[in-house]
């Protein structure tokens, strides 16, 4: 009966360790014994160069799940592969973990999508009058124009020189004035 392993490879050469014990397997006729190999990954949206840009993050940096019918074979060709540390386990012994686990580690991405988005609370609205806490614009008071909860920013308009000037800031960066 298969279960899943945890493998240790060195960090950054996750995909490589998969693809490399994939086809050891192929070649020595070990399917059977190499069920699934998974690198728990995420996709994030991260600013780059001013830009959003889609990129792929891993849960566990440095760890490679697989789902083996362990035996000598199957250990020796995972123990083998080029930048394989080890099993996660005690004494060098590969230790299997449960199947509800596997399922957490590798689902993580599916619950984080279908969390709920946290909404920042905030007790001003449009129309309060604000004063701005950091950034360049620290001390000045000014009016909410806008409130954008999807990206977390708000519109004061701030009076510089006497003129009202509309500032885009963050909702941790204003509070209500007193």
């Amino acid at each position: 009966m298969a279960r899943w392993y945890i493998i240790h490879a060195y960090s950054g050469f996750e995909n490589k360790v998969r693809d490399a014990i994939m086809a050891e397997a192929t070649r020595l006729g070990l399917e059977a014994g190499v069920e699934s190999v998974e690198v728990p990954t995420e996709t994030v949206t991260e600013v780059r160069r001013g830009k959003k840009v889609q990129a792929e993050r891993k849960f566990f940096p440095g760890y490679v799940l697989a789902k083996l019918n362990m035996n000598d074979d199957v250990y020796h060709l995972v123990k083998n592969t080029p930048k394989v540390t080890g099993f996660l386990g005690s004494s060098g012994k590969p230790q299997p973990i449960t199947e509800a686990e596997a399922a957490r580690i590798l689902n993580t991405k599916e619950e984080a999508a279908a969390a709920p988005k946290q909404q920042i609370k905030i007790d001003y609205e449009i129309g309060d009058s604000v004063k701005v806490l950091e950034g360049p614009f620290a001390s000045f008071n000014g009016l909410v124009e806008e409130l954008d909860f999807d990206k977390s920013k708000v519109k004061v308009s701030v009076s510089i020189f006497g003129r009202a000037t509309p500032v885009e800031l963050d909702f941790e960066q204003v509070e209500r004035s007193k």
